[in-house]
């Protein structure tokens, strides 16, 4: 069984990021959302609740399984069985952070390759980000996110 982990903030997920995972899915047999717990980071939404809009977002999609963790993502994913890590790029600004992470996580593990996968066109300015300073100036996100996170929202 071919296993990866798809880990981020997802401070919230968008549609963008579900993209990326709905075509992760086409690719594995398993991906594991990876919410990250990171204590020393302002969250716009709790851990649970990020994890909770994941689960309603897929849908009990039996390919996905969603959880979280505030330990190193390679060494989640050596405890998980996972050979690869799902990374999204949306432009050539998100390329050198992502480049960095993968290198530093190739040296951690070689074993465990890092597989990035290009928004598309219509996907490209979505972050999480941005959609709370748009929802926080009334702009309609309907669009943009799940309704898990829509409701939410309001």
């Amino acid at each position: 069984m071919k296993v990866a982990v798809y880990p981020g903030s997802f401070d919230p997920i968008t549609n963008g990021h579900l993209d990326i995972l709905n075509r992760a899915c086409s690719l594995f047999d398993k991906v594991i959302v990876l919410v990250a717990n990171n204590p020393h980071k302002s969250s716009n939404f709790s851990v649970e609740d990020r994890v909770e809009m994941i689960k309603e977002a897929v849908n009990n999609n039996p390919k996905i399984e969603v959880t979280s963790d505030s330990g190193l993502t390679v060494e989640f994913a050596k405890k998980h069985g996972a050979t690869h890590l799902i990374r999204g790029l949306r432009a050539v600004s998100d390329f050198e952070y992502e480049f960095q992470l993968a290198s530093a996580n190739e040296f951690i593990d070689s074993k465990i390759d890092t597989v990035f996968l290009m928004a598309r066109g219509d996907k490209t300015f979505i972050s999480s980000s941005s959609i709370i300073t748009m929802a926080k100036q009334g702009v309609d996100v309907s669009k943009l996110v799940p309704a898990s996170v829509l409701k939410r929202l309001k």
